[in-house]
Parts: structure tokens; sequence; C-alpha cells
């Protein structure tokens, strides 16, 4: 089943904290907030662009860290500090012209459901609530934070046959 519907997508959409991140939230005394954010997650979003699928953030804090992250990654799609993160989801779809079976969404908490229930494919780690598990269609095995980005971009270009010719610069 995941594997029909990960031939589908030509958008993917990431939570960031305990997706992109491992959940944990590092404040200073000053209130600046930091985040650690995995490199071979990145280098999976970097190919999954390069073999034409669009990637977005979704997220309900705002952080300036984030903001650089997805610059350094070319996503131009950021939705921070989104209360109603369904509404954004919509909104993206829209601006895209694509249909919601054409669209994932990586979250890991409860307020991820309304996304999650509304697109083509669900995707999860495995520290998310049972209830989020339910109602995903794929859950990684690698953690959030820790490569399940990457996890989920191979397996959308394995299943769209776009993954051999995104690894093949580097088996030269």
């Amino acid at each position: 089943m995941f594997l029909s519907r990960a031939k589908l997508i030509r958008l993917v959409a990431f939570d960031v904290d305990g997706v992109m991140t491992d959940g944990g939230l590092f404040l200073s005394d000053s209130g600046e907030e930091f985040k650690r954010f995995n490199s071979l997650d990145g280098h999976g979003i970097k190919m999954l662009r390069a073999s034409g699928v669009e990637v977005a953030i979704i997220t309900g804090r705002t952080s300036r860290c984030v903001e650089r992250r997805a610059q350094n990654l070319g996503i131009a799609h950021v939705y921070q500090g989104v209360e109603r993160k369904l509404e954004a989801m919509v909104d993206l779809l829209g601006k895209l012209q694509l249909s919601r079976d054409a669209a994932a969404y990586m979250g890991d908490d409860v307020v991820d459901l309304c996304v999650m229930r509304h697109v083509g494919l669900a995707i999860t780690v495995p520290e998310s609530p049972q209830l989020v598990q339910a109602h995903s269609h794929y859950m990684t095995k690698r953690s959030g934070g820790y490569g399940a980005v990457r996890e989920v971009c191979e397996l959308i270009m394995s299943a769209q046959g776009t993954l051999d010719a995104q690894l093949a610069p580097y088996l030269k």
C-alpha cells in the first residue's frame, strides 16, 4: 500500500520538532531557540527536490533556525507558527494545483492528525503516540532527527524510480 501511494506523491510536507529534529528544544537564558538537524536528512531533501518532488515545512512553532535550514535546503514553502496545519496544507495544494492524493505529510503528534488524515500518504516516526501511528500509512524505522526524513525521501524516490539517478553521481 505504501509504494502505490508513494508513486503518486508530488509534494512532501514535514513537521519540524520530532520529525526533522529529535523533538528536544534548547532555549538560552535570552530565549533564543536552538535545534539540531540531521545532515543525512538534509541531503535526502535535496535529492527529493532534484527528483521533481516539491518539499514544504508546516510547523506550529516559529524559529529563525527553521527559516535558515529551509533556505539552506532550498525549501521555498515554509509555514511557521501555524495553529491550523490543515489550512496551510490546503492553501499549499491550491498554490501548487495538486490533489490531496499527490501529497504526503510527515508528523509526530496529535496536532498533525488533521493533515495526515487529509493527504494521500501519512507518515510518522516510532516515537509518535499510538493514535498517530494508527492513522499513518508508514512509520519510519529511524527516529525523528536521526535519519527518518532521509528514509522517507529515499523510499519515495525508490517508489518513483528516481533514486538510482539521484545516487548515480556519487558512484562514479
